[in-house]
């Protein structure tokens, strides 16, 4: 009787899937969260501070506190896809909901009347730095079916090294030649038994590989349901020096966890075509953690002009990668079953450093009429790396990371204007694409709005944000070359609860 694994197995898969140029992107930007009032004011509050998720872009903000709080916040993400493939466009819809900001700061004045440093600010927060929940459906008739996937994979590859070996079951092998070999020669495995791919001769030498589909072209549809965050726990320490300077720095700690599961189907073969229904379904799994650190100063020109500059390091993330499969199709072998998403390919953990950030802001002051805030920030992406960067195959995602990704200027503008206990508050944010060419990933724009009432010894804020975005997503990283385009919007709903001490 067949034996089914149901355990993981520990590989060391050489990279293909999982680790490539998108997981620098995927951790290595941010999207506007935190607090209402940060969120309402497009994040711009590199020289206001006064907010504990202003230390997400410049940690002496917490100086400017004028006594102890704590905040609390929570939003609604509503994800909004419409997805061109071949000409036909589907609209798919997300939408959760998370308690995505949590912290407070601790003031403490110096009662030495004749000391320059005035006060003392100790902070803590938690911020949801990116929300992973995400999908997308596309479906339309291509000229390129899955087995140029494969084939792209396997030509090269000798036969005889993919083949079972006596007594050896399906999945051992699959799982083995992944380990020992690589992803590239797994995937002409998966092909094969897969029915899609046959050698053009039976010769074990052979690194030639014919389809076994016919068509002209095929119906294909593709489901990717991402889930998961990329958090960010705070700890800060600011001084108030004097009437006019501001100093701070923080640590920060990350936490990720990301998921996404493609499902992959195709038909529409000719009808000489021994196969006319083929499925390919992958699943990744990606847990870890990451550090960095920042340091900023405010300074007051006068009562009602604010500079700000902060630097932001890279931040280094050490992640662990599980990748699983299943495929079939109408020449499969039979116990292709058994390649399922319980077998397990786990890869060795790396490294991967995204780039530092620096931010300069300037801040105008309406006395308690309100204000104008704005701020500018450049990261460039193709410093991003991935470790260890001697590993011939990071060598080469790294090489593509520093020919394709280019640096990327961001723009902040945020204003506030109070009616007695109500603030009126809205906000603008551009952001530039990480890619050199501007077309893989279009540029974000996104605007903001939002009200607060201040109670006197508490605050009530709400938010509502909308960033717009056009993606070009390839639905495979081998093979079919033309990408799905996405339209992609996503409107934030927040609400923040602050207890002044």
């Amino acid at each position: 009787m067949k034996r089914y694994l149901t355990f993981v197995l520990l590989v060391a898969c050489a990279v293909g899937s999982a680790q490539n140029i998108n997981e620098a992107l995927r951790y290595g930007t941010e999207n506007l969260q935190g607090t209402a009032r940060f969120q309402a004011m497009g994040g711009a509050f590199g020289a206001l501070g006064g907010d504990l998720s202003s230390l997400n872009v410049n940690p002496a903000g917490s100086a400017v506190f004028n006594n102890s709080l704590f905040t609390i916040s929570g939003s609604n993400y509503n994800t909004s896809n419409d997805a061109s493939y071949f000409g036909n466009v589907l609209n798919t819809k997300d939408n959760n909901v998370e308690l995505n900001q949590l912290g407070g700061a601790f003031v403490f004045k110096n009662t030495d009347l004749n000391s320059d440093w005035k006060k003392f600010t100790l902070a803590f927060n938690y911020d949801l730095v990116n929300n992973f929940d995400n999908e997308y459906y596309v479906s339309g008739r291509s000229n390129q079916g899955i087995d140029s996937y494969f084939s792209e994979y396997a030509q090269g590859t000798p036969f005889g090294s993919i083949l079972l070996q006596d007594n050896e079951f399906l999945e051992e092998a699959y799982l083995d030649i992944g380990s020992a070999q690589g992803f590239r020669d797994q995937q002409t495995f998966l092909g094969y038994y897969g029915g899609i791919l046959d050698p053009e001769t039976e010769d074990d030498n052979t690194t030639s590989y014919t389809s076994n589909t016919l068509y002209d072209t095929v119906d294909q549809d593709f489901l990717r349901r991402t889930t998961g965050y990329n958090s960010k726990f705070t700890i800060n320490a600011a001084s108030q020096y004097k009437e006019n300077i501001y100093l701070g720095a923080s640590l920060n700690f990350h936490s990720v966890l990301y998921t996404q599961y493609d499902q992959f189907s195709e038909g529409g073969y000719l009808p000489n075509s021994e196969i006319q229904r083929t499925t390919f379904d992958n699943y990744l799994q990606t847990e870890g953690n990451g550090f960095s650190f920042s340091l900023g100063a405010i300074a007051k020109l006068n009562e009602n002009v604010r500079l700000g500059g902060s630097y932001q390091s890279p931040t280094w993330y050490h992640l662990e990668d599980d990748f699983s499969q299943r495929i079939n199709s109408d020449l499969a072998d039979e116990d292709i079953n058994f390649i399922n998403f319980n077998v397990v390919n786990l890869f060795e953990r790396y490294t991967i450093k995204t780039p530092a950030k620096a931010t300069g802001s300037l801040a105008v002051i309406f006395a308690k009429d309100g204000l104008l805030s704005f701020d500018y920030s450049y990261q460039d992406f193709s410093n991003s790396e991935l470790r260890p960067s001697n590993d011939p195959s990071f060598q080469t995602v790294n090489s593509q990371i520093a020919s394709d990704l280019g640096a990327v200027s961001t723009f902040r503008l945020g204003g506030e204007y109070r009616i007695q206990q109500v603030s009126l508050r809205a906000g603008y944010r551009f952001e530039q694409s990480p890619y050199a060419n501007g077309n893989t990933i279009g540029d974000l724009n996104a605007v903001s709005g939002g009200i607060g009432y201040n109670f006197g010894g508490s605050k009530l804020d709400f938010a509502l944000s909308r960033s717009q975005q056009d993606i070009s997503e390839r639905l495979f990283n081998a093979g079919i070359m033309t990408p799905a385009i996405i339209d992609r919007s996503m409107t934030n709903a927040t609400l923040s609860y602050t207890i002044n001490f």
